[in-house]
Parts: structure tokens; C-alpha cells; sequence
């Protein structure tokens, strides 16, 4: 990497302001600011800096009922949000993955836990478990669904790929590459001995997600944890 004096790199990295009049906006494919005059919601920990009257509260575990409370306690932080209020400039980021903003025009979409960095105030988000795991899986088992109209901010490890699924054409991907998909779509968990022995895995048994119906899954070209199976 070349050596650059002081001038020339604090010009090539100083914030941009692009004027397009959005809450959201891209300092780079790694970085977001958004522009608070009210409230958006964020992923708890991704704020890496501010500026004005910013006050940061974590989404209240009692603030979505008893079944959110529990999903909260066994999903981890995972699923954590954190209301981001008052007027000012907040600077968010989730360890270097890329931002892609999503405008929801009163569609829903499943984002996993992990994937969600931020979401205007006017989005309607729900934590979500997936059906029949039951035994099958430890943690990383929530999602948030988001509904409305608004911008959503979700974070990728490098370049995402979204894959159509299509009516008797079933979709299986890897829980841990997968980042969102249509709300339509309910996807089941289901495992394949053999496919978990060729991969060599210790258990012997591989978990994928089963996508069946009409839309879309995001998926990325990494895997965030090794998922195992609960002891029996």
C-alpha cells in the first residue's frame, strides 16, 4: 500500500455529505450514517461514533410481550436492537461487512438476526423462531421480520447473491450463509446424513434451510458460526 501524507488522507477519507435527503446514506460499503431527527432502530453495539444530542436505549425485553421476552433470552444478542433517538449524526458499522439498503414499500422481509444494522422508525419488526428445530439445532434460531415502508440496512460478509425460489423447485441453503428472505416464505430446517459425512462434519449430520413456494433468499459467500446439533 503506498504512503500518503496527512492532507491527502484525511481528504480521501472525510465524511461525504451526498445531500439526498435520506435518513440512511453510505459513507462507504462498510459504513452508514444516519441522519436522526426523531428515531431509528439499530443493531445494538454498531455505533461507532456520533455527533449532537444522540441518546442510545435498548429495545425493552418486555416492550413486544412475554413470547418476545423469551425468544431475547435464549436467542443472545443476535437479535438486539437499540432505539437510536434525539438530533444528530450517527456513524454505524457491524465488523467490516457490506451495507446494502433496502427500501420497503409495504413488503415484509425475514432478516437473520445477526444481518439487521438499521431500520427507520415507521418499520414494524418482530422477532421471529423458526418452526420445527425443536432438538435439532443450539442458538441462532431467531430472526426479525420487518414490514412497512422505510429503509432497511442489512450487513453481509462481502458481496451478497439473492437466488429465486420457484413453485416445485425447492431451495436449501446454509443457515449460516443465509441473510434474508421474502416474508412470504416459511422455511423449514431439515437434515442430510450423508451431505454431513462428505462435508465432514463430527456430527456426521448436516442442517440446511428448506425454501419452498414463490420469492427470494439472500445468501452470502461466508459462513458467521459453525452451527451443531444438541446433544440427544
Amino acid at each position: 500500500m503506498p504512503i500518503t501524507n496527512v492532507a491527502d488522507f484525511l481528504a480521501a477519507t472525510a465524511e461525504r455529505d451526498r445531500g439526498q435527503g435520506e435518513v440512511f446514506e453510505l459513507e462507504s460499503p462498510y459504513m452508514l450514517e444516519a441522519k436522526v431527527t426523531g428515531r431509528v432502530w439499530a443493531k445494538a453495539g454498531s455505533m461507532v461514533a456520533y455527533r449532537g444530542g444522540i441518546k442510545f436505549k435498548r429495545q425493552g425485553l418486555l416492550s413486544q410481550g412475554m413470547g418476545t421476552l423469551f425468544k431475547k433470552f435464549i436467542s443472545g444478542e443476535g437479535a438486539s436492537l437499540m432505539a437510536v433517538e434525539g438530533n444528530g449524526r450517527v456513524y454505524l458499522a457491524d465488523r467490516g461487512k457490506k451495507i446494502t439498503l433496502l427500501r420497503l414499500a409495504g413488503e415484509s422481509i425475514v432478516v437473520n438476526g445477526n444481518d439487521v444494522l438499521a431500520f427507520e422508525d415507521g418499520i414494524a419488526n418482530e422477532i421471529t423462531m423458526m418452526r420445527r428445530v425443536a432438538g435439532m439445532l443450539a442458538g441462532g434460531l431467531f430472526n426479525i421480520r420487518l414490514s412497512g415502508s422505510g429503509v432497511v440496512a442489512i450487513a453481509s460478509h462481502y458481496d451478497p447473491m439473492t437466488l429465486a425460489v420457484k413453485p416445485g423447485q425447492a431451495l436449501y441453503t446454509d443457515p449460516n450463509a443465509t441473510v434474508a428472505w421474502s416474508g412470504n416464505l416459511e422455511p423449514e430446517f431439515a437434515t442430510d446424513i450423508q451431505l454431513g459425512t462428505v462435508w465432514g462434519r463430527g456430527s456426521g449430520e448436516s442442517v440446511q434451510m428448506k425454501f419452498q413456494g414463490e420469492g427470494w433468499v439472500v445468501v452470502q459467500p461466508y459462513e458467521e458460526i459453525a452451527w451443531q446439533p444438541q446433544a440427544r
